[in-house]
């Protein structure tokens, strides 16, 4: 079906807005022009993609009070992805956000794979306690890294960096008018709970060496 003129202009001006002004905000939502810029771990897996997004809060909190939050996301019986669960669920993840740490998952070691469902998950692959997670999807191959950077105003910039690999219309598609922004609305509200989770959790003792008295 043909569309009339002035839609059809009407359409391509809207595009054009949102390829202009709103799609940089919404692939780089929180993050700096530097953080978005730079290299982050993880980025080496994948060298040429057709799709990055990078996305960062400010968490009033050390690095150490992160990363247990961080470490144990996941689907149950791990402590979910501290976003949406009720969609998750809609998607067929069977997945609970939890408000406290868990002690049986405060460990993951490269090659690890945690299963979301239908033969998809995540395998991990690089692991740095309190500094950087970088996780990649099977079977889509994109990568996904959390890196924790401590300020000198003892705040940490939680910042998160998906890479995708695609072509092609469908590609691009579904990419602009579904995962973009579903993404971001996803990961903006998971950021924001880690970083509440984070700032509530008491600061780590710190560690003493052993001829301290």
């Amino acid at each position: 079906m043909k569309l009339p003129l002035p839609v059809t202009l009407a359409l391509a001006a809207l595009a054009a807005y949102y390829l202009r002004r709103v799609r940089p905000r919404v692939l780089s939502w929180g993050a700096t022009a530097e953080e978005a810029a730079s290299a982050m771990p993880g980025d080496e897996l994948l060298p040429h993609v057709a799709l990055q997004t990078t996305r960062a809060v400010t968490v009033r909190a050390p690095a150490a009070a992160i990363w247990p939050w961080l470490v144990q996301m996941g689907p149950r019986p791990r402590a979910g992805a501290y976003t949406y669960d009720w969609i998750e669920r809609l998607l067929g993840i069977d997945i609970e956000n939890r408000d406290r740490i868990l002690p049986e998952f405060q460990h993951l070691e490269p090659g690890e794979y945690v299963g979301l469902k239908n033969g998809q998950g995540l395998v991990v692959r690089e692991v740095q306690p309190a500094r950087h997670l970088v996780l990649q999807w099977v079977p889509a191959n994109s990568t996904w890294t959390f890196a924790l950077y401590p300020q000198d105003d003892g705040t940490t910039r939680l910042v998160s960096r998906n890479r995708l690999p695609g072509a092609g219309l469908r590609f691009w598609l579904a990419m602009i008018a579904l995962m973009e922004p579903g993404s971001l609305v996803m990961e903006r509200k998971m950021l924001h709970t880690l970083a509440a989770r984070a700032e509530r959790t008491p600061a780590p003792e710190p560690t003493r060496s052993a001829g301290a008295q």
